[in-house]
């Protein structure tokens, strides 16, 4: 039978806190010395070369939600999970439906294909978890434990780096139209589903309902971030246009500030 993983063992995963383990920190040690790149960014087991083929073999494989670490580092086979304050970024496109109305059902099948592929690059390379791609939207979660203590600050500068790989900014205007949300805040991050079946590496909660909401106020080339996300990442709010939203479904407003490409 296998071993119930506490809720105190989720939390130390999700924090981190586990990946400074004098067990880990040795495998780290060992693993590390294994010349084949890349690497989990956790415990460095390789996922290329001789090493990688022997690693997969065992078991080991990346993460379907980030390629940069492993599902051994993250995943357990019982759903369970933990609460904790993580970043959240919702990138909305703008006018989807006009869009499709003009288009072949391939033709925008390629541009919104071409709208994932640029954001998946985004996301994984500020390590956040690539949570689902949904219609038009597109969700990344920062959890502390993986996206590191700046996760907001990684979430807020994702989120600018979408506008500009989808062309807002440019001379000629947009590629594709997309507004952004960033927030901050509670989540239940964990593995949801039923154990032996179904089941989903996610996060759950208010949070993530405010920045749904957050990213369908954002206008294409903007990115509202919410005042919690500002100031767990430091963001210089002086200048930049702030708002007071009332969001459907929430009784108080929700004070934002407003960025664009830089």
């Amino acid at each position: 039978m296998a071993k119930t993983v506490t809720e105190a063992e989720w939390r130390s995963l999700m924090l981190g806190e586990l990946h400074e383990s004098g067990t880990l920190r040795k495998l780290r040690h060992t693993l590390g010395r294994i010349p084949s790149h890349p690497r989990c960014k956790v415990c460095q087991v390789p996922f290329r070369g001789v090493g990688g083929a022997v690693f997969r073999v065992m078991g080991w494989r990346q993460f379907e939600k980030n390629p940069n670490f492993c599902r051994n580092c993250i995943i357990t086979n019982q759903p369970g999970g933990t609460e904790i304050e993580i970043s959240i970024l919702f990138a909305d496109v703008r006018g989807s439906t006009t869009m499709a109305e003009k288009m072949s059902p391939a033709e925008f099948s390629k541009i919104m294909n071409r709208f994932y592929r640029v954001t998946t690059d985004v996301l994984v390379s500020s390590d956040a978890w690539l949570d689902k791609l949904v219609g038009d939207e597109v969700i990344g979660l920062y959890v502390p434990g993986f996206a590191g203590i700046d996760h907001a600050k990684k979430a807020v500068k994702a989120a600018q780096e979408l506008l500009r790989v989808t062309g807002h900014g440019d001379r000629n205007g947009p590629w594709i139209p997309v507004g952004v949300g960033v927030h901050t805040g509670l989540a239940y991050v964990g593995l949801v589903g039923v154990e032996g079946g179904i089941s989903d590496m996610t996060a759950l909660g208010d949070s993530m309902n405010t920045t749904a909401r957050l990213s369908s106020e954002a206008a294409a080339g903007e990115v509202l971030v919410s005042k919690a996300a500002c100031t767990a990442s430091g963001l210089d709010v002086s200048k930049l246009e702030q708002r007071e939203l009332h969001l459907k479904g929430r009784i108080e407003p929700v004070d934002v500030s407003v960025l664009g490409v830089n």
